[in-house]
């Protein structure tokens, strides 16, 4: 791929609808807790800066801030015979072996993970050797460097009575973050895609944590889960306060995603999930039960939209996951985590004008596949949305649209022709790549910024939340 990137990138979900209200002058931010207005500053600054201007008072909190981990390598060791393809004993993945495959997986990371619960004021991504992504601290809240991700509305869940936020924090090990370093070098402030800079390195690991900002007891299924302080708006019935408050979240989903190639030939990836389990004997890491797996979307399986689901070849769900974690599966059962926005509670169907209530319509690996340097397609099976939906519309359900975003396309094979594929990273596609063109207005990005306006009011719906469902 040696196309120069365009710089109009056309989508991103939440986060630069608030580059206009905060200041990116990082050393640190802004002790007074006022937002500022300071384009310039962010442009200059703002790759690496740490998190947003509202911090809280040492009254209110007197532990440590996050802080950014961007020394990103600039060589990179190769990944021969890890622990987790040693796991399948040289079986092709198959649900006979791949929860011991995602077993290894997790006691892979564990050493420098479990210390992010089990001492949290002393842990950094640096000190144990994960990395950020450049260019998100404008969303980022200041004590866990969490932001937000997709969220759930009431009823999305049986035991969930009110809208719920996600927050997210994705760490890159030092495989995976010689790949980020290729992107943006050491100050962050040009992108590089040439000569396929955007493709992972076999063995790269990426670890993404999920937090509910609904806790035990309003959602049941959180009893007794790991919770951590975040400084950030959103009220809930527990927390009903306006304003930046410290509130309560608890962790509940990771993902552990790894670039495996002989596992899976034909995406180069493997997504697994791991779910919060209220009922599983043990620590809190032994209540990190697996949700599943996939290494492909299942292209040749035309899945009904309501059960009984065909056999999948290329997603396994444990049939033992909490019940809570399986009501938010993908389409026909592909692999979808309850933090991942995966079921639409009102979809249309954009030829028919069938209405869906519940309608699963994704999949870890789908919404993953449009990452590319100009958003020429949505993250969903249908259109970009409009600001005046009320609803998802989508293309018909199993229908040749639909169907491409179910395809098993390598990383470095784009979804729409001409672009530049960034190997199904939807974070720094979306979010930092997205966050460093409004941080560099021009006049190719008018259309990204009316996007912006769009998404956010389209992330609304017909409910009170204000967070993507």
């Amino acid at each position: 791929m040696k196309r120069k990137i365009n710089r109009c990138t056309t989508l991103i979900l939440l986060p630069a609808i608030a580059l206009i209200a905060y200041s990116c002058n990082n050393q640190g931010n802004s002790k007074d807790g006022k937002l500022k207005s300071d384009p310039a500053a962010l442009a200059t600054n703002g790759a690496f800066l740490n998190y947003r201007d509202s911090i809280p008072s040492k009254q209110q909190y007197d532990g440590p801030l996050f802080v950014l981990s961007h020394d990103y390598p600039t060589t990179v060791k190769p990944v021969i015979n890890p622990s987790w393809q040693q796991a399948l004993h040289g079986q092709p993945i198959s649900d006979t072996n791949v929860f011991a495959y995602m077993d290894s997986l997790k006691s892979h990371i564990a050493p420098n993970i479990i210390p992010f619960f089990t001492d949290n004021k002393k842990w950094t991504s640096a000190k144990y050797g994960w990395f950020n992504e450049p260019w998100l601290g404008i969303d980022r809240e200041a004590i866990l460097g969490v932001y937000l991700g997709n969220g759930n509305p009431k009823n999305m869940f049986t035991t969930l009575k009110e809208d719920e936020a996600g927050y997210a924090l994705v760490l890159y090990d030092a495989t995976a973050a010689y790949t980020v370093g290729q992107i943006w070098g050491k100050t962050g402030q040009k992108v590089n895609l040439l000569n396929d800079a955007a493709q992972f390195k076999e063995g790269s690991v990426i670890v993404k944590f999920a937090f509910s900002n609904v806790n035990y007891p309003q959602w049941p299924v959180m009893k007794d889960a790991q919770t951590f302080s975040v400084y950030d708006t959103i009220p809930t019935s527990e927390n009903p306060k306006k304003g930046y408050q410290i509130r309560k979240v608890s962790f509940f989903q990771m993902d552990v995603i790894v670039k495996d190639s002989k596992t899976s030939p034909k995406t180069g990836w493997v997504y697994s999930t791991f779910v919060y389990d209220k009922d599983a004997k043990g620590s809190f890491w032994e209540k990190m039960v697996p949700l599943g797996a996939m290494w492909g979307d299942d292209p040749d399986v035309n899945s009904p939209v309501v059960r009984p689901y065909p056999k999948l070849a290329e997603t396994i769900i444990n049939p033992k996951a909490p019940f809570y974690s399986k009501e938010t599966l993908g389409w026909g059962g592909r692999l979808s985590g309850p933090n991942d926005g995966a079921v639409a509670q009102k979809a249309v169907d954009l030829t028919t004008g069938k209405v869906y209530k519940n309608l699963a319509l994704s999949s870890c690996m789908s919404c993953h596949s449009p990452a590319q340097d100009n958003f020429v397609s949505f993250v969903l099976p249908g259109p970009f949305p409009k600001s005046t939906d009320t609803a998802t519309y989508v293309y018909t359900p199993g229908s040749a649209k639909w169907k491409l975003w179910f395809r098993n396309n390598a990383g470095n094979v784009p979804f729409d022709k001409g672009q530049v594929a960034m190997d199904y990273d939807m974070v720094m596609a979306m979010k930092a790549v997205g966050n460093y063109e409004s941080a560099n207005p021009s006049s190719k990005n008018k259309l990204l910024k009316a996007n912006f306006a769009a998404i956010k009011k389209y992330r609304r719906h017909n409910t009170s939340s204000r967070f993507w469902h």
